[in-house]
């Protein structure tokens, strides 16, 4: 049963990418151990996994299948914050803080997870240093991620934003077709918007706008890029994003 995907090093350093998941960065006696010590759980799509701001019990390793993790604010605000597939760990902040859950893991085809309780997974970190040291280097990898997001978005337009995140989506979770890339994960219109800090009225004038230059289809949950170099045309025309300081 395979459980990790292909390793990726970034381009810059030299070190692993933030898209690495966790249980590829673990040898194999290590990752057997970790998951021997929990129990397989099956979800169907578009059942929750993990329920924002309830208390928490376990972590969850992702062994088959892809997930979207979300969070909504007090005002209804719902973004997009990360896909998760498999050899990833969801549910780990809480384990390890005691807090509730930050945010809500729905899945988005049928999953296979193991959950690990809290007191095992912690027991075992503190067993084994190499284990630690790798959750910490992702922590690391997906904070350094966000903050460089964040850095490129804050000098583009949301019309530039929406078209890195299209791209984005097209490259990581695009299925070519004969009439074009199909985005494999269905999200909404709101969920898009809170990926890239705009409403969903503005998103929904965004694939407007697309869909007349024959850029996009859309429907329910579902898109369509016919045209990628529109996209890119769009996105090529934000300004370079100042280096990273670390």
């Amino acid at each position: 049963m395979s459980v990790t995907r292909a390793v990726v090093h970034s381009p810059d350093d030299g070190g692993l990418d933030d898209r690495v998941p966790f249980l590829a960065r673990l040898e194999s006696e290590d990752r057997s151990v970790l998951l021997a010590l929990g129990r397989q759980l099956d979800f169907a799509a578009r059942m929750v996994l993990i329920h924002q701001h309830e208390p928490s019990s376990h972590v969850l390793f992702l062994v088959h299948g892809w997930t979207k993790v979300t969070a909504a604010a007090a005002n209804g605000y719902e973004a997009l914050l990360a896909l998760r597939g498999p050899g990833d760990i969801v549910g780990e902040s809480a384990a390890l803080t005691g807090r509730p859950r930050s945010a809500t893991v729905t899945a988005l085809e049928p999953v296979r997870a193991v959950a690990v309780e809290h007191e095992r997974f912690k027991d075992f970190l503190g067993r084994s240093p190499a284990v630690s040291f790798a959750l910490l280097g992702l922590t690391a990898d997906r904070t350094r991620a966000a903050d460089r997001r964040r850095l490129e978005f804050a000098s583009m337009s949301v019309r530039e934003r929406f078209a890195v995140l299209l791209l984005d989506l097209a490259r990581t979770h695009g299925r070519r077709t004969e009439e074009g890339i199909e985005l494999a994960v269905p999200l909404s219109k709101q969920e898009l918007a809170g990926s890239v800090g705009a409403s969903r009225e503005m998103v929904q004038r965004l694939l407007r706008e697309l869909r007349d230059k024959e850029a996009v289809v859309t429907g329910r949950r579902a898109l369509l890029i016919r045209r990628p170099d529109v996209l890119r045309r769009i996105a090529a025309a934000a300004p370079p994003s100042s280096p990273s300081g670390d």
